[in-house]
C-alpha cells in the first residue's frame, strides 16, 4: 500500500519551559528544574510529565492544587527526536505530514526549526505538511503559548463575553472545565494530549472518512441497512476508484465505484441486517466496514471503521391542544424512556484515560440501569473509546457542542475555529451507533434569558448564531441521519422560554440550590436533561486524599475539594426534616459521611420515580452526574479515586446504588398528592409484565394493619397508577410504612413520617459471615426494624463491591450482601459491625469512629 505510518508516541520525547522566565525574578523551584528540560510522555500534559518527575505533588491529594497554578502561566515547549534512514518511506514518498490528533492549545509546530502550522484549538484534529524531513535526525518540537495570554488577546480582538468561571474560558476553544468548575479543580494544562505521528503517502488518499448507518423495518418483520460511506480525498485520483466492503459474520456486501473527485460517496444497502439497540431493548450487532481507494496500478489508501445499522428520531410531535409538544428518542421506530446520567471528563488529564477505564465507567452506567449518556458541553468531544464502549455496550449518547454556560462570540476569528471543530467532530464521531443526538450547548440559551445577560451583552453577540443557524445547518449537511437540538435546556426553534416544562428539555436546579428535594413534585417536565444532588465520596477514597486530621466537613482539605458555592451550607439545609444533621468535626466525619450520601441518594432517586411516573408526558430522565474527575463532594454517582497501585478507581457511592433502583426495568413507586397516595407500576423492559403481589400498611414492628391484593397487566413501554386508600388506622404516622411487594420488581417501602420524625426503634440484628468463590456473603437478620441497611464493605478492603446498598428490613426477615473482595480472616468480623455494617437504625457515635 502507498501509506505508512511512524507513531511519534513512541519516540523520545522532553518538555521544558521557556528560558525567559529567569528574566521576571522569583522563579518557583519546579519550573526553574524544567529549563534543561525533562522526560515526557505523549499523549500527555505538563502536569502528568511533572508528576512522574516528582516536581509537584499530585493535585489531587490534600490541598496541593492551590499551588501549581503557574503550570498554566508558562511557556511550554514539547521536543522529540526521531531517526530517518536513507531512503526511508518519509523521505521517498510523495506527501510527508505530522497528524495531530489534539493539541492543548494555543500550539505552534515546528520541523527541523522551521514553523509548519499552528493550531488554537483543543477540539480538533491537525495536518501539516513536513517538507523538511531529512536522513539521520530530525526534531519536532511544539510550543504551547499560555492560554490566557490567547485569551486576553482573543478579548481585544472581538470583546469580553460574560461566563461563570474565574476565567474568561470561553475565548478560547478549550475544555472549559480545565479551568474549575463547581465540581473540578483549576488546572489549566498544556501539553500533546491524543495521538501524534507522521503519515507519508504517494498518490492520493483518504484524507477524512464519514459513514452513516440506517436500519429499516420490512414489511415481513426483517430489517434492511442502508449505508452512506463519504470520503474526501486528497492527492491525484484520476484513475482512482473506491471499494467499500461491510461484514458481520457471513453477512457481506461489497460495491466498487469511481473515485476521480475529491469527494466521493458510496451507497450500500444489505438486506436481513441485525439492527443495533439501546441495551435497554436489544442487542448491539456491529458491523465491520473497510474502505479500499485504489487506481490502476496500487492500493492507494485502507480505512477500516466499526458501525451498527438503526434509525434515530427525536420525536416533538405538538400535543393536541396546542400547549405543549412530545420530547423523546425513537430508535428503530420504538418510542423510549431514555434513562441517563450525564457525563463530564473522567480525569482533568483526559490522556490518562484509558480504553479499559472508558469500558469500565460506560459498563458501570450500564450496570446501573442507564441507557443514555450526555456528554456535557463543558468538557471535550470524547475520544474514540467512549463511543466504542457505547457501541458495544448499548448506551445512548447525547452529545453537546462544546458550548457550556457563556457567551460565545461570533465574529472572527473565533467563529472559524468553531465551525472547523464543529464539522471535524460531526463527521469524526459518524460511524458510532450510539450517538443519537446533537445538541447545539449546555445552558447557554438559558443564561441568556434568565441570567441577565442581554442586558450586560450589550448588543454583543453571544452564540445564537451557532445554536440556531450553523450547527443545525452543518448537522444537516453531514448528518442528517441524526436528529439535532439547540440547547440543554431548549424548548426548541420558537419563542418558548427555554427552560419550559412543556416543550423540549428541562433543568431542574432550584431544588438543590434552594429547595426541599420535595420540590421535584411541582414539576411535570416533558424531558429532565440535568438535575441533581450533591454528596461526598466514599470512605475510601476520602483516605487516600485527605490526611485523618483533614477528614472533617470543614477542614480546609476538605473545603478545597468543595467546589460549589455555599455547597456545605446547601447541604446542611437540604437534609433538615428528613436525617438526623450530623456534626461537622473530626470526631463526627462518620456521621456527616453517611448522612449526606444518604441524603443524595434518596433526593436523586426521589426526583427519578417522579418522572418514571409521569410515563408518557416525560420520556425522559438524565441525573447530573455519573462520574467525577478528582476525589470531590458532587453530584457524581461514582466518585474519583486511586487504590494501592495508584490506578484511577471509580468507587459506588449510595448515589449509585440508588440510581440502579430507580432505574430498573420494571419499578413500583409511592408517589402522594392531593388526592392520596398511588402504586405506580412502570414497565420499560422487553415484554409486558403481570405484577402480582400486595401492597400492605404495616408497622414498623412489622404488624400489617391492611392489605390489598394486586395483579396488574402492565403492557411493555408504559405505567398504570393503582389508587390507594387504606383502612383508617388510630396508629401514629411515624409508626407506619406502606409496603409494595410485586413479582418482578424490587420491593417499595415507604415510611409515612420522615425519618428524623419516624418512631425508628434501637437497632437489633445478628450478623454472620461466609466465604465465597469471589469474596464474602454477609447475612443480616434483622431483630428489629432496620432502615437502610448499609455495608460498606470499603471499610475493610478500599477495592471491596457491595452489591447493594439500602435495604429496609422488617423484624423476623433477612438480607444477605454479596460483596467482592479479598479479606484477610483477620478482617472477616469487622464486616458485621460498625462502621462498616450499620443503618440509621444505628447510627455511630464518634468514640466508635476508626
Amino acid at each position: 500500500m502507498e501509506q505508512g505510518w511512524l507513531d511519534l508516541a513512541g519516540a523520545r520525547w522532553t518538555v521544558h519551559a521557556d528560558s525567559s522566565v529567569e528574566a521576571f525574578g522569583l522563579v518557583p523551584e519546579p519550573l526553574r528544574k524544567t529549563l534543561a528540560g525533562v522526560p515526557a510522555t505523549v499523549p500527555g500534559v505538563v502536569h502528568t510529565d511533572l508528576l512522574a518527575a516528582g516536581l509537584i505533588d499530585d493535585p489531587y491529594v490534600g490541598t496541593a492544587e492551590d499551588d501549581q497554578h503557574w503550570i498554566g502561566q508558562q511557556t511550554w515547549t514539547y521536543r522529540c527526536e526521531f531517526h530517518l534512514d536513507v531512503g526511508a518511506p518519509e523521505l521517498t514518498r510523495q506527501h510527508t505530514e505530522l497528524l495531530c490528533d489534539g493539541l492543548d492549545t494555543i500550539a505552534e509546530v515546528f520541523c527541523n526549526g522551521t514553523s509548519v502550522g499552528r493550531s488554537v484549538n483543543m477540539h480538533r484534529r491537525n495536518a501539516f505538511a513536513l517538507p523538511n524531513l531529512r536522513p539521520g535526525r530530525n526534531i519536532i518540537e511544539i510550543t504551547f503559548a499560555p492560554v490566557l495570554e490567547y485569551a486576553a488577546e482573543m478579548a481585544a480582538t472581538v470583546g469580553e463575553r460574560i461566563h461563570v468561571e474565574r476565567d474568561p474560558y470561553n475565548l478560547v476553544r478549550k475544555m472549559a472545565c480545565n479551568f474549575g468548575w463547581d465540581w473540578g479543580p483549576r488546572l489549566v494544562t498544556a501539553g500533546i494530549w491524543k495521538a501524534i505521528g507522521v503519515r507519508s503517502w504517494n498518490r492520493a488518499r483518504i484524507a477524512d472518512l464519514a459513514l452513516f448507518a440506517t436500519a429499516e423495518e420490512t414489511s415481513s418483520g426483517s430489517w434492511t441497512g442502508h449505508l452512506k460511506v463519504s470520503a474526501q480525498l486528497a492527492g491525484y485520483t484520476r484513475f482512482g476508484a473506491m471499494t467499500v466492503r461491510v461484514r458481520r459474520g457471513e453477512e457481506y456486501a461489497e460495491v466498487v465505484l469511481p473515485a476521480t473527485e475529491d469527494f466521493v460517496e458510496v451507497d450500500v444497502t444489505m438486506n436481513h441486517v441485525s439492527p443495533w439497540w439501546p441495551h435497554s431493548v436489544g442487542a448491539q450487532p456491529l458491523y465491520d466496514v473497510e474502505v479500499v481507494l485504489h487506481d490502476d496500478e496500487a492500493i492507494l489508501d485502507t480505512v477500516s471503521r466499526r458501525t451498527g445499522f438503526r434509525t434515530v428520531e427525536l420525536d416533538t410531535t405538538p400535543d393536541a391542544d396546542g400547549n405543549g409538544a412530545t420530547f423523546g428518542f425513537r430508535v428503530n421506530g420504538v418510542q423510549l424512556f431514555a434513562r441517563g446520567m450525564d457525563w463530564i471528563p473522567d480525569d482533568c488529564f483526559p490522556s490518562r484515560i484509558t480504553a479499559q477505564r472508558y469500558r469500565e465507567r460506560v459498563q458501570q452506567a450500564v450496570d446501573a440501569g442507564v441507557d443514555m449518556l450526555r456528554i456535557w458541553g463543558g468538557g471535550i468531544y470524547e475520544q474514540a473509546a467512549f463511543y466504542d464502549a457505547c457501541d458495544e455496550l448499548g448506551v445512548m449518547v447525547w452529545q453537546d457542542f462544546c458550548l457550556a454556560c457563556a457567551a460565545y462570540p461570533e465574529e472572527e476569528p473565533f467563529a472559524t475555529e468553531v465551525e472547523a471543530e464543529a464539522r471535524d467532530n460531526v463527521r469524526r464521531l459518524s460511524p458510532h451507533p450510539s450517538l443519537v443526538l446533537w445538541n447545539g450547548n449546555n445552558e447557554c440559551s438559558w443564561g441568556f434569558f434568565d441570567w441577565d445577560w442581554e442586558g450586560k451583552l450589550d448588543g454583543k453577540s453571544w452564540g445564537a448564531g451557532y445554536y440556531y443557524d450553523l450547527f443545525p445547518k452543518i448537522v444537516a449537511e453531514l448528518d442528517p441521519t441524526r436528529p439535532y437540538w439547540p440547547g440543554s435546556p431548549s424548548s426548541g426553534f420558537n419563542e418558548v422560554h427555554p427552560n419550559s416544562p412543556d416543550y423540549g428539555c428541562m433543568h431542574i436546579w432550584d431544588v438543590w440550590n434552594e429547595r426541599d428535594y420535595t420540590g421535584y413534585d411541582d414539576y411535570s417536565p416533558r424531558f429532565v436533561s440535568e438535575f441533581g444532588y450533591q454528596g461526598p465520596a466514599t470512605w475510601a477514597t476520602w483516605a487516600r486524599t485527605l490526611e485523618p486530621a483533614d477528614r472533617s466537613a470543614t477542614s480546609a482539605a476538605m473545603l478545597a475539594h468543595q467546589k460549589a458555592a455555599g455547597g456545605n451550607t446547601k447541604l446542611d439545609k437540604g437534609i433538615q426534616g428528613h436525617l438526623p444533621i450530623p456534626g461537622d468535626g473530626v470526631d463526627d466525619f462518620d456521621e456527616w459521611l453517611f448522612a449526606m450520601q444518604l441524603q443524595q441518594a434518596r433526593a436523586v432517586r426521589y426526583g427519578i420515580e417522579r418522572w418514571r411516573s409521569l410515563r408518557g408526558r416525560c420520556l425522559g430522565s438524565i441525573v447530573w452526574q455519573l462520574n467525577d474527575c478528582w476525589p470531590v463532594t458532587s453530584w457524581a454517582a461514582l466518585d474519583l479515586g486511586t487504590d494501592a497501585a495508584g490506578n484511577a478507581v471509580a468507587r459506588r457511592k449510595p448515589l449509585w446504588y440508588a440510581v440502579r433502583s430507580a432505574y430498573a426495568d420494571r419499578l413500583v413507586t409511592l408517589q402522594h398528592d392531593a388526592d392520596g397516595w398511588r402504586a405506580v407500576l412502570v414497565n420499560d423492559g422487553i415484554s409486558d409484565w403481570v405484577a402480582n403481589g400486595t401492597v400492605q400498611l404495616r408497622r414498623l414492628s412489622g404488624e400489617v394493619l391492611w392489605t390489598l391484593s394486586l395483579s396488574k397487566l402492565v403492557p411493555v413501554r408504559s405505567k398504570v397508577d393503582v389508587s390507594l386508600t387504606p383502612d383508617a388506622t388510630d396508629v401514629p404516622a411515624a409508626d407506619l410504612a406502606l409496603v409494595v411487594t410485586l413479582d418482578g420488581a424490587e420491593r417499595a417501602v415507604k415510611l409515612l413520617a420522615e425519618d428524623v420524625d419516624a418512631h425508628l426503634p434501637a437497632a437489633e440484628l445478628e450478623a454472620s459471615v461466609a466465604r465465597t468463590a469471589d469474596g464474602v456473603a454477609v447475612t443480616v437478620t434483622a431483630g428489629s426494624f432496620l432502615r437502610t441497611l448499609c455495608l460498606f464493605a470499603d471499610r475493610v478492603d478500599e477495592d471491596a463491591v457491595t452489591d447493594r446498598l439500602g435495604v429496609d428490613l422488617f423484624p423476623g426477615e433477612q438480607h444477605t450482601f454479596t460483596v467482592a473482595g479479598t479479606f484477610a480472616d483477620d478482617d472477616l468480623a469487622a464486616l458485621t459491625v460498625r462502621p462498616a455494617l450499620r443503618s440509621l437504625t444505628n447510627p455511630l457515635t464518634p468514640s466508635e469512629a476508626v
